[in-house]
């Protein structure tokens, strides 16, 4: 029997219950029938559902409500199809923990050691997580990895997805040589392409040649769906999108075939990304609503107008990066911006755009605002995602225009050193992630992982947004910190309403859906630094029990 077939009414009974409702923020029990909750309180008004059946699972434990993924990618679960090089310790689906690489040449070593475990000499070796930022004047080209193979097709994506570098053997299988006129494509002084490639225009090429691998479009492969469902339930995340996606025939074949598996834990919102696959326009969108459940939920679109600020591909305004670098990638040309977004606008649908740099904010900003004095609409909630160098000016337009900001708080601990040293000085990254700033303003705010990009883990994440620290420990911005209660804000009812399902997810109330998060401790209770090592004993997902499998 189902949670939406059930017979009696379910009491789950907590230590506490953080609710996210202003009106009543604490409680120690919830009933719920049929998937949805009906009642919220204290032990005596449960009265009404006096024949129901008590659950006392939780006595000793918390819950909120299921933490809601705003910016994340369902690659998170094709990723570990291929090999972990990243600087910073990960773990997998299955709960492994892999140490993160501190050299090139422990790098190259275990893209060696996997290469020896690949079946035959002419099998890809794809890799990804790696960030040359890390590595000072240290280099992944062409050379480097050659010394693994020159023969064997290699591919290393970044850890911001907006790069990669390849070798020889792949160069010369996606046809990249000197006469190679495109964007993105870098090379050296005497025009011989390096192996990195800047941006998807530049990485089209490499994706053509190995298919689904290191691909957006994990949306096809069910193993990959139901991998980034684990990986969701241990974080305690009930609902995460799909932020560029395809809605491709057989992706949304896919979803509605694991979404629909009662022992799935995760409801998914997939973002239509017309960059990739234009066809059909609004109405792909909306055909894919008419099919849609209460755990697989259409509506936003994607836009990514620039890139990545680590990857010197995001676009600023002057003074620019520090280092001299040139000015970053126009993914859509500013000109193009209000052509691309109306139409989606028209059709009723939300906007999740894209926009590392301040730049790029500011020439969203006025496409926008073009916009929407020309076709008004109220409660649109069109989103800026990243908005991480928005400045004071910019928020306030932000605020006029009725905007919704998720911020990449992630960003502070991963980045944060080589953003004050080598991308945009101290003074910038100080005013990275204004999450303070915006909630002054009154704009609506939710912070996330951008997972795969950083691992999916909301309480991580509020973390960050409280700390604003660095990973060697530096404040940077601590005008900017959110308190604890905001940042839970964030992960739950603020990441809601960013999807326009605030009506359904994001606190615990009755009408809602009955999804929760099983911690440990109390998040509200513990210091602010602690905040990222609580633990998550699992999740309810429309009243159904999803505990956490032992690592």
């Amino acid at each position: 029997m189902t949670p939406h077939e059930t017979a009696r009414t379910q009491i789950f009974q907590a230590r506490k219950i953080l609710t996210m409702n202003p009106a009543q923020p604490h409680a120690t029990h919830v009933a719920v029938r049929d998937g949805r909750i009906v009642a919220v309180g204290e032990r005596g008004d449960m009265a009404r559902w006096a024949d129901a059946d008590v659950d006392d699972t939780f006595r000793d434990k918390v819950l909120m409500p299921g933490m809601v993924e705003g910016h994340c990618h369902l690659m998170e679960g094709a990723m570990w199809e291929a090999v972990y090089v990243g600087y910073f310790d990960r773990r997998d689906p299955d709960g492994r923990l892999w140490r993160g690489l501190r050299t090139l040449d422990q790098v190259i070593d275990r893209l060696a050691s996997a290469a020896a475990r690949l079946p035959d000499a002419d099998t890809a070796l794809l890799a990804w997580g790696f960030d040359p930022i890390y590595f000072g004047a240290g280099r992944l080209g062409v050379q480097q990895l050659d010394r693994v193979s020159a023969t064997r097709p290699i591919v290393v994506m970044h850890a911001s997805v907006h790069l990669m570098n390849v070798n020889s053997a792949m160069l010369a299988l996606a046809g990249i040589d000197e006469d190679t006129d495109i964007e993105g494509v870098h090379k050296d002084a005497q025009g011989r392409p390096t192996g990195e490639l800047q941006e998807f225009a530049a990485m089209f090429p490499v994706h053509r040649v190995i298919g689904k691998g290191l691909s957006l479009a994990a949306a096809e492969d069910p193993q990959a769906v139901r991998r980034f469902g684990r990986v969701a339930q241990l974080a305690g995340v009930t609902t995460a999108t799909d932020l560029v996606s395809d809605l491709s025939p057989a992706g949304l074949d896919t979803l509605r075939t694991v979404t629909a598996d009662e022992a799935f834990p995760l409801r998914i919102v997939p973002a239509f990304a017309p960059q990739r696959n234009p066809d059909g326009g609004a109405e792909r969108v909306h055909a894919a609503a008419r099919t849609g459940s209460d755990k697989l939920h259409f509506g936003p679109v994607k836009f990514i107008v620039d890139g990545s600020i680590q990857g010197f591909t995001a676009r600023l305004r002057a003074p620019g990066y520090v280092g001299g670098q040139p000015n970053g990638l126009w993914l859509i040309p500013p000109a193009q911006l209000l052509d691309c977004f109306t139409p989606f606008h028209l059709a009723g649908l939300q906007l999740h755009i894209h926009t590392n740099g301040d730049e790029a904010t500011e020439v969203v900003l006025d496409a926008l605002e073009a916009m929407l004095a020309r076709h008004p609409r109220a409660d649109h909630r069109h989103t800026l995602q990243h908005c991480q160098l928005a400045d004071a000016a910019q928020l306030a337009r932000a605020a006029r225009l009725g905007l919704c900001i998720n911020f990449f708080s992630n960003h502070l601990y991963y980045w944060g050193e080589a953003h004050a040293s080598q991308t945009v000085g101290a003074q910038w990254a100080a005013r990275m992630n204004p999450a303070r700033s915006a909630l002054r303003l009154g704009i609506p705010v939710a912070i996330h992982s951008d997972a795969p990009i950083t691992s999916l883990n909301p309480l991580f994440t509020a973390w960050c947004a409280v700390q604003r620290q660095t990973a060697e420990g530096r404040v940077l911005g601590e005008g900017e910190r959110l308190s604890v209660g905001e940042a839970l804000h964030a992960i739950t009812l603020g990441a809601a309403h960013t999807l326009h399902l605030d009506h359904v997810i994001g606190s615990i109330e009755p009408g809602k859906l009955a999804d929760f998060a099983v911690l440990e401790d109390d998040p509200s209770a513990v210091a602010p630094q602690d905040l990222k090592d609580l633990r998550v004993w699992g999740t309810v997902l429309g009243g159904r029990v999803f505990p956490a499998p032992a690592r």
